[in-house]
């Protein structure tokens, strides 16, 4: 069978006719889950979630639509980890309306964010998601290195979440991040890091691994670079045995790190929801694989 494209794949999906060919891409469907313990409770964490950032903007028919197709697909192959935030447009409210209408809250793990340690953010935020608490609230976008989370620590002892975190997307300030890191010491850190983007494993994952902070990698595509840059390109016979796909070879990669507690690629389309998901089963690149891997993309 010809390898498959991300978009054949989805046009396959939305016919039916995917579930008949049954395509590494879609299944390893025999292999077990990967799950990673959370560093500071060992609580298990499904390996790949959801992110959506600028796919669940505007809360219409047509948008909660995809949204209730997308976390079907979600828990149905396996995946329970779905991150969004306030500032993504209506976002948390999709999202809130679809687990509502679900009846399944409890059988995800819900994280969210805030620009700032604000009790009416955060009253909003949990309005919108139409829930008591959430699993992981995290401080969005760290750039002040002096920035305490004590606000946001107290709200955990409160119960209005069980984990806490800080996010960054930004190079310019890892540095803040780092020390926030190293000071406040949570429960999680969420970094941009991708194949093509890897300064967070010089600087970020070392540090999260001494402190137990659990890691979680936004834009595991490097904003859509690294579809664009094999587009028309098959995956590579050396590396059939662990990937099915190009997203599955893009977030093995990183899955392929210990250190990385989850991946988190945004998607409104169900069909990549399942072909990210795949990542979760079959075997890993090793460490000369993830070398080979580098090699590829750079000679791109």
């Amino acid at each position: 069978m010809a390898r498959l494209t991300r978009r054949h794949f989805a046009l396959l999906s939305a016919t039916g006719a995917a579930a008949a060919l049954a395509p590494r891409a879609i299944a390893q469907t025999t292999a077990p889950l990967i799950a990673r313990a959370i560093p500071k409770t060992g609580e298990q964490l499904s390996a790949v979630g959801l992110g959506t950032a600028a796919v669940f903007d505007d809360d219409d028919a047509q948008t909660q639509a995809k949204a209730e197709a997308v976390i079907k697909a979600l828990a149905a192959n396996g995946g329970r980890l779905i991150d969004t935030a306030s500032t993504y447009g209506d976002a948390e409210s999709v999202i809130g309306a679809t687990l509502a209408d679900a009846g399944g809250r409890q059988n995800f793990f819900i994280a969210t964010k805030l620009e700032a340690p604000d009790a009416a953010e955060l009253r909003q935020s949990l309005a919108r998601l139409r829930t008591q608490s959430v699993d992981l609230l995290q401080l969005h976008n760290v750039s002040d290195p002096r920035q305490s989370l004590r606000q946001f620590n107290q709200w955990k002892a409160q119960g209005l979440c069980r984990y806490v975190g800080i996010t960054s997307t930004y190079h310019r300030d890892f540095g803040a991040v780092e020390a926030v890191l190293g000071r406040e010491k949570p429960d999680f850190v969420q970094i941009d890091y991708s194949l093509d983007n890897r300064e967070a494993e010089k600087r970020i994952l070392p540090l999260a691994a001494e402190v137990k902070a659990g890691v979680l990698t936004a834009l595991p595509f490097g904003r859509g670079r690294l579809f664009r840059a094999v587009r028309g390109k098959p995956v590579p016979d050396w590396a059939q045995n662990f990937a099915g796909s190009w997203a599955q070879f893009f977030l093995k990669f990183l899955l392929a790190d210990p250190r990385v507690t989850a991946v988190i690629p945004g998607t409104a389309d169900p069909a990549h929801m399942v072909d990210n998901l795949g990542a979760m089963r079959g075997a890993m690149p090793d460490s000369d694989q993830r070398r080979r891997m580098v090699q590829f993309v750079e000679a791109l």
